[in-house]
């Protein structure tokens, strides 16, 4: 079974990543702005200080966001467990990392979506070798740095060239 076969965010597993890295602006899903590479005010260590009332504290963006998995697979794949928490200097390769296994997670989704449609039979063992390769590589560090100008490109292409025989709104959430 593939290491990545749910694609399920467990942010026990994680090192707050996504308060890290991400960026947002006040507005109508968060009620301030934070900057990429700025722990979130509201992160208390590893966990959410106001986590039960994201909503109710103007950051519904927050309970809408979904990493699929990429934060907690940085965490424990490519770095071992380790955390920018306890070690600074990890801070900009993990924010690296994070931004790049996420695209490697949309590329995963995209893919096994695609599954659910018809496609010829050449396509579909493309599609079928290419989500291989995503799901059953244990990623390193500087092979999520070369992910978007080689196999992400391939998928983009593959993406692209079966375009016309998925619904119009297919990639819309992608």
């Amino acid at each position: 079974m593939p290491r990545t076969a749910p694609l399920r965010t467990d942010c026990s597993q994680c090192a707050a990543l996504c308060c890290l890295a991400l960026a947002f602006d006040k507005g109508r899903d968060f009620a301030f702005d934070k900057n990429p590479g700025e722990p979130c005010r509201n992160l208390s260590g590893y966990d959410c200080a106001i986590h039960d009332d994201l909503t109710e504290r103007g950051m519904k963006g927050c309970v809408a966001y979904d990493c699929l998995g990429a934060g907690n697979r940085v965490v424990q794949e490519v770095f071992d467990g380790r955390s920018w928490q306890t070690e600074p200097r990890l801070t900009r390769v993990m924010i690296e990392a994070f931004a790049a296994m996420r695209e490697v997670h949309k590329r995963i989704d995209l893919l096994r979506a695609a599954g659910a449609f018809e496609l010829d039979p050449r396509d579909d063992q493309t599609r079928r070798s290419l989500l291989a390769q995503l799901e059953t590589r244990r990623w390193s560090g500087p092979e999520l740095n070369e992910f978007e100008v080689g196999l992400a490109l391939e998928v983009d292409l593959f993406a692209h060239a079966i375009r016309d025989r998925l619904p119009e709104d297919f990639f819309e959430d992608r």
